[in-house]
């Protein structure tokens, strides 16, 4: 289960990312390059885990994901900034 703080909660798609299951419900990231290189959808994580599917190179910190190339591997609660 994805929690999007201040937007519900809703079940990640199967094979999508987090940043395309976001989408499918229509919720509003923004992002540019979608491959973790630019940072442009850095999402803040408060609960849960997430695997990443291709290896980010931007800059973020330890209580962030990027929502482009992550999946979840648990239950996760997100804010979108």
């Amino acid at each position: 289960m994805i929690v999007v703080k201040s937007h519900g909660e809703f079940r990640q798609q199967t094979r999508k990312t987090i940043l395309e299951s976001l989408e499918v419900n229509n919720l509003e990231v923004h992002t540019s390059c979608r491959e973790g290189f630019c940072g442009a959808c850095r999402t803040k994580l408060n609960k849960g885990s997430v695997k990443y599917i291709t290896e980010p190179l931007a800059y973020f910190e330890d209580d962030e994901i990027l929502p482009c190339c992550c999946v979840a591997t648990s239950d996760i609660e997100i804010e979108l900034s």
